[in-house]
């Protein structure tokens, strides 16, 4: 199993520019974000209330406790915070258990930064046992380390997942290269000072100073990631 927290690495800014790649996992590298939003409106169905797709945008690529609480407070069930998340990580398991499809482009990525023996993360604020389940679909051996929502004290959209897994790999934050899909992704990437590709998967994401939009991890690949450390954006 890939270590969650290995020891600090002493990779320098020797040759490439780009030290580390850090992937986000949901809506990013596997086309689960509607498996989530699923999981959601059948365990509330099954508590007798309906969600407002409105309130998709507003759970979408945080933490679960964020993403729980505001259902339970918006909804008024009767279900604490602990009962919900075992039961929509229950439902997400059982749905990428039937199939967990890839984004596009996604595996060439994941190949072609293994090749080139780029140090890569995956930092997702699902908790370790959703990660488990779906690197088996990613490969685990693509990945020095992978960082859970469920095994820091604050997740995104805070930097500190961002920070760690810049810190395992030994690599400077302000030289990786984060790939994110949504606003609370970016958000704690950018807190971290890592450069920032969104892929924007449910809601829209507007480029900014150090982060480039692109609409498919298709135009993605390890020359466009060097290409971020030295042009200014």
């Amino acid at each position: 199993m890939t270590s969650t927290v290995p020891a600090l690495g002493t990779r320098t800014a020797e040759g490439s520019a780009l030290q580390a790649v850090l992937l986000d996992m949901d809506g990013t590298l596997v086309d689960t974000e509607g498996f989530w939003w699923d999981a959601e409106v059948e365990v509330f169905g099954r508590l007798g209330h309906t969600l407002d797709d409105s309130w998709r945008h507003v759970v979408v690529g945080g933490p679960m406790t964020r993403s729980a609480g505001f259902l339970i407070e918006a909804t008024g069930a009767d279900v604490t915070l602990a009962e919900l998340t075992v039961l929509l990580n229950d439902g997400f398991e059982d749905r990428i258990g039937r199939v967990l499809p890839l984004m596009p482009g996604a595996a060439r990525l994941l190949a072609e930064l293994a090749a080139h023996e780029i140090p890569t993360a995956l930092v997702s604020a699902s908790h370790r046992r959703i990660i488990d389940r779906i690197l088996t679909s990613l490969g685990p051996q693509n990945f020095a380390l992978t960082i859970a929502g469920d095994e820091v004290e604050r997740t995104k959209p805070h930097p500190d997942p961002y920070l760690l897994a810049a810190a395992g790999l030994g690599a400077d934050p302000a030289r990786c290269a984060v790939v994110e899909d949504t606003a609370t992704g970016v958000a704690a990437a950018e807190a971290a000072g890592c450069h920032v590709v969104a892929v924007p998967s449910v809601a829209p994401i507007a480029p900014a100073v150090r982060r480039t939009v692109v609409t498919s991890l298709e135009q993605v690949d390890l020359p466009f990631l060097r290409g971020l450390m030295t042009e200014k954006r």
